[in-house]
């Protein structure tokens, strides 16, 4: 089913922890969530014979985004512009990509094709990280 208050209420969490670091992207993470599902949900709508549901794939992305609010969360504290901060991030959009390609790849009945799904999640996921880790 798809349920977007988790969703909607991670990207705020998110965007309120950047807020705190001192980035105010709120119109970014809105618009690039808004033109990602769009984009996402038209390409796993042609890779498959099946419908899917625009709002269900907005739901699998945005709970996917669950892993990306601690390295926002971890950037109030510390700069997240080095080694460490550069592992952390990469290891949560890995982490969001995987867990989001699982989805749609048993949503989507498709078979053998989980990296060329994970590959524009993990994209997707990248942009909401390269706000939380650079400055303005």
């Amino acid at each position: 089913d798809g349920d977007l208050a988790g969703p909607v209420l991670f990207c705020l969490i998110f965007a309120i922890c950047l807020l705190l670091a001192g980035k105010v992207h709120f119109g970014y993470i809105y618009g690039v969530a808004l033109v990602g599902t769009v984009s996402l949900h038209w390409f796993f709508k042609l890779m498959s014979d099946l419908s899917v549901d625009f709002v269900r794939t907005a739901s699998v992305l945005g709970y996917c985004l669950l892993p990306l609010v601690p390295v926002a969360f971890l950037g109030i504290a510390m700069p997240l512009n080095n080694s460490l901060g550069y592992v952390i991030s990469a290891i949560s959009v890995l982490w969001s990509a995987y867990s989001a390609s699982g989805f749609f790849v048993s949503m989507l009945k498709l078979d053998n094709v989980r990296p060329l799904i994970a590959y524009p999640l993990a994209m997707f996921y990248s942009v909401f990280v390269l706000m939380a880790v650079f400055k303005d």
